[in-house]
């Protein structure tokens, strides 16, 4: 079976007003910040791909573990007929569910929703040609704003995985849940990704690895500035920074400058110090009650968890109630 025409629910101009919206606000408040999206272009892409390969990045490798050890028992609890991935790039871990819902005999559906037009056509193209009995039906939005337009009805299950809801803060998280099950009707599953508060030993250096891929991903986002606004960001004078926040229990990957400079971006002029950081990526790392009173608070019943062997990373099933 063919995917099915795109639905387009985020144009470019969209992202592009969304892009200089967030510039505007993260780079003038104190401390300065920017979204982590904006990482995403295909360079930034390109270089993701190469640190969930990297010795020192194991969430990839913990999830993957889990979701091909369980995707069959996932299969059963849910019996799910229609699966949607959120944020699903090219859906690489869900053929592990698709496969498992394939065989279990009650998939019919995947819907996956990227911001990325190109992306997506591409990973539908492919799921549709390796799994030909699916229907696959792509939405290109956002997964902060566009969970209102999700098909309705059947049994669904809606992953959201990769760890992906610890770049949220928590009023975020707790928004987004909270619209996810409003997006739902009682019954419907909830399969979540979390990373798990473990040794720094372990989370720094996932995020700041010996070969310096992800410096370079997190200095990609400036790299996006000056070509998308004509910005002017001497991207070499900014450090690449990984920094374990034990009280908020997250990982903060910041840029600091290495010297003073002004840079211009949009309408403003702005003063960086010697050694002043911005904030690019917040990753929150959870223990299993975290998750449980989260999902419980948004309107979830936790059904059941799965972690890797070495308790690196949880994979956690609620059931909209």
């Amino acid at each position: 079976m063919t995917a099915d025409p795109l639905e387009i629910y985020l144009e470019e101009e969209d992202l592009a007003r969304a892009l200089r919206a967030d510039v505007r606000a993260g780079l003038t408040d104190v401390p300065r910040w920017l979204p982590p999206k904006w990482f995403y272009d295909a360079r930034g892409s390109e270089l993701f791909e190469q640190i969930t390969r990297l010795p020192e990045y194991y969430p990839t490798r913990a999830e993957r573990a889990v979701l091909a050890e369980h995707a069959a028992e996932i299969a059963r609890l849910t019996d799910a007929k229609t699966l949607i991935e959120l944020g699903s790039g090219s859906s690489e871990k869900t053929r592990l569910l698709l496969d498992a819902l394939t065989a279990h005999g009650s998939l019919g559906t995947f819907v996956p929703l990227d911001v990325s037009v190109s992306a997506l056509r591409q990973s539908t193209a492919e799921i549709a040609s390796a799994y030909p009995g699916l229907r696959v039906r792509g939405i290109v939005g956002d997964f902060t704003r566009h969970l209102d337009r999700l098909p309705t009805g059947g049994r669904r299950l809606v992953a959201f995985l990769g760890g992906t809801i610890g770049n949220l803060l928590p009023a975020e998280r707790s928004s987004f849940l909270a619209a996810m099950r409003a997006a739902l009707e009682r019954g419907d599953w909830l399969l979540l990704g979390t990373d798990l508060v473990k040794d720094p030993g372990v989370l720094v250096p996932a995020y700041d690895d010996a070969a310096g891929v992800t410096a370079e991903f997190n200095r990609n986002v400036l790299r996006v500035l000056n070509r998308e606004l004509d910005a002017n960001f001497d991207v070499a004078a900014f450090d690449h920074v990984a920094i374990w926040d034990a009280d908020q229990r997250w990982i903060e990957m910041r840029l600091r400058a290495r010297r003073p400079m002004r840079v211009r971006v949009l309408d403003l002029d702005l003063a960086f110090a010697a050694g002043e950081e911005l904030r690019t990526e917040v990753s929150a790392k959870f223990r299993p009650a975290d998750v449980d009173r989260e999902l419980t608070a948004a309107g979830f019943a936790v059904q059941a968890r799965w972690t890797d062997d070495d308790g690196l990373f949880a994979v956690t099933l609620g059931q909209a109630v």
